[in-house]
C-alpha cells in the first residue's frame, strides 16, 4: 500500500506540475498576443503643417521645407535681377526632371509640385507648365478647333517659351549599425538657360536624420 500510495502521489504531482506549466505558457502567450495584436486602431486628424516622423524616411515635411528654402535662395540670386533689367520682363521658368537617385522610394511629383507652388506664388518669375501638362492642354485646343464656337476657340502657336529650366537630383548616403541608422540627403538643383545651356544658378540643400530603434525585451 505504501508503494502504491507513493506511485499515486508522484503521478498526481507530475500531473499538477504539467498543468501548472501549461497554464503559465498559455498566460504568457496571451500577454504577448495582447501586446502586439489586441490594441484598437485609432485615427487622429492633425494639422497638415505639423511635423510627423515615423520611419525616418523622406516625407512631406522634408519635401515642403526643402522646396521653400531652395526657391527662396534661387529668387534672391543676381540672375533674376540681371535678366529682368536686361530684358525688361520677368524670366519664364519651367521645372524639368528631378531624378531620384536615393536608396528610398521618394514621390518626386510631390517635391516638383512644391517647387512649382513656391515659384508661382512668388510672383517674381513667370512660371509655365511642364511637358506632360502641355500635351494635355494642346489636346484641348485641338478639341476646341473641331467642336467649340469659333469665337471661343483658343488658337495654337500662342504659347510662351521658357527662358530657364529648373532641374536636379536627390541623393542619399546611408550608414547603420546596431539598430541606429543615419541617413544623409543631398538635393541639388540647377537653373539652366535654355537658349545657351549656361547654368544661371546652382543650389544645394542637405538633410541628416538619425533613427534609433529600441529593442523590446520580454
Amino acid at each position: 500500500m505504501d508503494r502504491l500510495g507513493s506511485m499515486i502521489f508522484n503521478t498526481n504531482f507530475i500531473r499538477a506540475r504539467y498543468w501548472h506549466s501549461a497554464i503559465v505558457i498559455v498566460c504568457l502567450i496571451g500577454v504577448i498576443v495582447s501586446l502586439f495584436s489586441c490594441s484598437a486602431t485609432r485615427v487622429s486628424r492633425i494639422d497638415t503643417a505639423s511635423v510627423v516622423d515615423l520611419s525616418g524616411r523622406w516625407n512631406d515635411t522634408d519635401s515642403r521645407l526643402v522646396a521653400e528654402a531652395m526657391v527662396k535662395e534661387v529668387l534672391e540670386r543676381p540672375w533674376l535681377e540681371n535678366h529682368t533689367r536686361f530684358h525688361n520682363t520677368q524670366p519664364v521658368v519651367v521645372v524639368g526632371r528631378v531624378a531620384n537617385r536615393s536608396h528610398e522610394h521618394i514621390n518626386i511629383q510631390t517635391f516638383v509640385k512644391d517647387l512649382e507652388r513656391e515659384l508661382t506664388n512668388s510672383q517674381k518669375v513667370m512660371f509655365i507648365v511642364g511637358r506632360g501638362e502641355r500635351e494635355e492642354i494642346r489636346a484641348e485646343r485641338r478639341e476646341q478647333a473641331v467642336h467649340a464656337l469659333e469665337s471661343t476657340q483658343k488658337r495654337p502657336s500662342k504659347e510662351i517659351g521658357a527662358d530657364f529650366m529648373l532641374q536636379g537630383t536627390i541623393n542619399t548616403i546611408l550608414d547603420e549599425a546596431a539598430g541606429t541608422r543615419a541617413v544623409f540627403y543631398q538635393v541639388d538643383l540647377e537653373l539652366v538657360n535654355i537658349e545657351n545651356n549656361v547654368k544661371a544658378w546652382f543650389g544645394q540643400k542637405k538633410l541628416k536624420k538619425v533613427v534609433e530603434r529600441k529593442r523590446v525585451i520580454f
